[in-house]
């Protein structure tokens, strides 16, 4: 592969930032402080990296002018480093684009459409009546089930799987073994036994949505199950039917949420957390790992649950006294009484 190299003001360019030392310096990749070398491009964002700064032979860095003086080797100054970080991936991502066409192993249905510009891979399926728009990339494996719409610009990524009435917006990517469209967990009792509910809506995918690896996106039950635009889904995440996740929300990995929640806009929740179902969680509030929301968040702020970890016997001898607080109470407000007794008395 040819080695792909911009130079220092190139780089400024694509960032909006300044060159504090020689424009023409050439960078061949990014790495990060502890690794980088001679002709790599890394970045500071904070004291806490400090001496990592001090100790790193890359050949330039990333930085704002506040930190400028702290680095001896080049630098371009921007405001935010991890911002034009995140951009210069791009100009070194070695995946290689499009290759337009359809693999023969592909089964496609007579009804779909797919654009000329899209790449479908081998063994993929597309069900009948399903629409793949042009610069679509279709991973090795990948199921397109019936009725399904695809923006332009979507990227699944090998073995996805999407059900019947799936509906994705542009330039989505979803990663390997995501699943969307099963099910929904619906049952009634009936006779000591469940009694299955069909899931008779689907999913609906925004614009720019990121779905990670592994992650499963239930159908709605009635309606449709919902991501809006820019919303950001890691690994291993579940969203229950009817779910409706706001734009430009933010999920870290193995978060469970149960069905007909309602998250707002510009959410961010940390990895492991627990969502009950049927409540709502406002715009711009943040849920920290390991917390459980069992009823709804109706202001913007940050919100935790759980104990922080501790060593086993103290924990154990606080589960003890949590376990107390309820007699511990009855007990307080007994003796409040008889205060107010011994009080009125004298």
């Amino acid at each position: 592969m040819t080695e792909r190299a911009f130079t220092l003001q190139q780089i400024a360019e694509q960032t909006g930032g300044q060159v504090d030392g020689d424009p023409q310096y050439r960078v061949t990749g990014l790495a990060t402080l502890e690794s980088a070398e001679a002709g790599q491009l890394s970045l500071y964002t904070g004291s806490r990296y400090l001496q990592q700064l001090v100790d790193s032979t890359a050949g330039a860095v990333l930085i704002n002018a506040e930190e400028r003086a702290q680095a001896s080797c080049h630098a371009v100054i921007v405001d935010d480093p991890y911002a034009a970080y995140a951009r210069l991936t791009h100009l070194f991502d070695r995946n290689s684009g499009l290759a337009a066409g359809i693999h023969p192993s592909a089964v496609i249905a007579e009804s779909a459409s797919v654009s000329e510009t899209a790449q479908i891979c081998a063994n993929v399926v597309i069900g009948e009546n399903s629409v793949i728009a042009d610069d679509c990339y279709i991973g090795a494996n990948t199921v397109v089930g019936e009725r399904c719409q695809l923006g332009s610009g979507c990227r699944l990524h090998a073995n996805v799987t999407l059900y019947n009435d799936v509906r994705l917006g542009e330039r989505v990517i979803i990663h390997s073994s995501a699943v969307l469209g099963a099910d929904g967990f619906g049952f009634a009792p009936w006779k000591e036994s469940w009694f299955k509910i069909a899931q008779l809506g689907g999913v609906v995918v925004g614009d720019d949505v990121e779905i990670g690896a592994c992650t499963t996106i239930d159908r709605g039950a009635l309606d449709n199950t919902l991501i809006d635009n820019g919303v950001k889904l890691d690994n291993q995440i579940m969203v229950g039917h009817n779910v409706e996740i706001g734009e430009h929300s933010a999920i870290a990995a193995c978060t469970g949420i149960a069905g007909s929640t309602r998250i707002g806009k510009h959410v961010r929740i940390a990895g492991g957390a627990g969502i009950a179902g049927h409540i709502s969680i406002a715009d711009h509030s943040y849920i920290s790992g390991m917390a459980m929301v069992t009823g709804s968040v109706r202001k913007a702020g940050s919100y935790s649950s759980g104990t922080a970890l501790e060593p086993t016997a103290t924990w154990r001898r606080n589960v003890v006294r949590f376990r107390q607080l309820d007699s511990l109470a009855g007990r307080v407000k007994e003796l409040e009484q008889k205060i107010k007794e011994i009080e009125g008395h004298s």
